[in-house]
């Protein structure tokens, strides 16, 4: 098992930001930034589960079928191999602290179906 982030760890990407808050031995927690009117890629992982929590503005989390309307301290359990995504859909930045529960918790656990962005 290995956990390849470290706290302090963050990265800018096109519908936003992330910063890494606290990592243990089999979890991660994320400070997940997502500007208006942008969404992440749909996507699944294969190592973990994710526990979205919203903290500020508001969005919807599409968890496999299912479409989450998420409001401050609502929260929404993403299982593994789930396909996934958050859409900011509101008039100020969104942000989600993101649990990552599992066995693979780093960048390379994302398999992407769709993307804004083209990325792969």
């Amino acid at each position: 098992m290995a956990v390849r982030y470290k706290v302090g760890d963050e990265d800018t990407r096109p519908w936003g930001h992330w910063i890494v808050l606290d990592v243990g031995e089999r979890h991660t927690v994320k400070r997940i930034t997502v500007k208006q009117g942008a969404r992440l890629s749909l996507q699944y992982h294969q190592g973990r589960d994710d526990i979205w929590t919203c903290v500020e503005g508001r969005g919807i989390a599409a968890v496999g079928d299912n479409e989450v309307r998420l409001s401050p301290l609502e929260s929404v359990h993403v299982p593994k191999l789930m396909k996934h995504r958050i859409v900011n859909d509101d008039v100020k930045d969104l942000v989600i602290i993101e649990t990552q529960l599992g066995d693979l918790l780093d960048e390379d656990d994302i398999v992407r179906i769709e993307d804004d962005f083209g990325r792969q």
